[in-house]
């Protein structure tokens, strides 16, 4: 009996020592350990059980989590395929829109050469006719000899 009760009694010892291995940072865990191995002939055996036990406990946790998450991860993806989907038609839509932006603006750059062509044919008309005006006095004068002559 005296056995069964110190088995007893190292079982809550045994889940103290887990939770301060677990809460404390790593530089306290060797004394921890070291008392583990300072109890009873089977303290040890005891302990490791209780540990196995913590970590199945854990596994269970950790796949809980995991099953938790896991259709929003599933979800995720899902949306991140329709985003990609999407994203390719638009990629599309702007490739097309591009094309066509193109070709508008080789007609406007041919529209704007023939106005530009025009402004300058303007321009020379205008600067003819000013150089000829200046010129018209020239003209009229040997006209202007002629009569002159003639009436003499």
């Amino acid at each position: 009996m005296a056995e069964g009760g110190e088995g007893l009694a190292a079982v809550p010892e045994h889940e103290r020592i887990l939770q301060e291995i677990e809460s404390t940072d790593t530089a306290c865990v060797g004394p921890t350990l070291r008392s583990v191995y300072d109890d009873q002939p089977n303290a040890h055996q005891k302990f490791m059980e209780k540990l196995d036990a913590c970590i199945r406990n854990h596994d269970k946790e950790i796949e809980k989590m995991c099953n938790f998450h896991h259709q929003g991860f599933v979800d995720a993806i899902t949306e991140l395929l329709k985003v990609r989907t999407d994203a390719e038609k638009l990629k599309v839509q702007v490739t097309d829109t591009n094309c066509k932006l193109q070709d508008a603006g080789k007609e406007v750059i041919a529209q704007t050469e023939d106005i530009i062509r025009c402004r300058i044919q303007q321009r020379n008309i205008t600067t003819v006719i000013e150089k000829l005006q200046c010129c018209l006095p020239a003209f009229a004068f040997p006209a202007m000899l002629e009569r002159k002559a003639e009436e003499a």
